[in-house]
């Protein structure tokens, strides 16, 4: 199962005030057309994202790609406002035949935005097919920066973390099979941007 942030800082819950300040802050709505271009060093992954199915996650996840939300250092544990969070950011965890996952500014698997939000499991999306988008979590209500791409169906995760998009797998399928230590890319995978259209 593809492991968490631990749950740190202030929880928001998905109240439609919280849902409404996400949206407005990442300057999206339920409505908008988007997609992400995740620029790597291994090539460039495109995603579909779903704003009207998991606003909150969605939000967040564009925020922290374009520098719009706060969010602290957990190296320095200073905030950090205007940069993007995902630059330079490693996918820190491949398991072949099952996922990738990044998004912590530690690049450990136990870093986070500092802050974390509720789920949006509920919403109809299930792991049926490879290049589902979702977040890693440590458990309900914990979900931060870290997200996962999936190769396989993988029902098991169904409920338990928020799809908020689907992906194309050329280089993620390069990504899932990079040599390995205990799961961490001998060569780091880095993020070089992840650029968010809005059609």
């Amino acid at each position: 199962m593809p492991t968490p942030p631990r749950g740190r800082g202030e929880l928001f819950e998905a109240t439609d005030a919280n849902v409404s300040d996400f949206l407005s802050r990442a300057k999206i709505t339920r409505d908008s057309k988007l997609s992400a271009t995740f620029k790597t060093s291994l090539g460039t992954i495109q995603c579909s994202l779903f704003p009207d199915k998991a606003p909150m996650t969605v939000a967040n996840f564009v925020g922290l790609a374009e520098g719009s939300f706060e969010w602290t250092d957990p190296k320095s544990g200073e905030k950090v406002q205007g940069k993007p969070l995902y630059d330079g950011v490693v996918f820190h965890r491949v398991i072949p035949n099952f996922m990738i996952q990044g998004g912590d500014p530690l690049g450990t698997g136990t870093g986070g935005p500092g802050y974390r939000f509720d789920d949006e499991t509920a919403n109809g999306l299930v792991f049926d097919r490879p290049g589902i988008l979702a977040m890693a979590n440590a458990g309900p209500k914990t979900n931060g920066s870290q997200f996962f791409i999936t190769v396989k169906d993988t029902p098991h995760l169904n409920g338990k973390h928020t799809i908020f998009g689907s992906c194309d797998l050329p280089v993620v399928q390069e990504i899932v099979t990079t040599p390995a230590t205990r799961t961490k890319p001998n060569d780091p995978v880095v993020i070089e941007h992840i650029q968010i259209e809005r059609k």
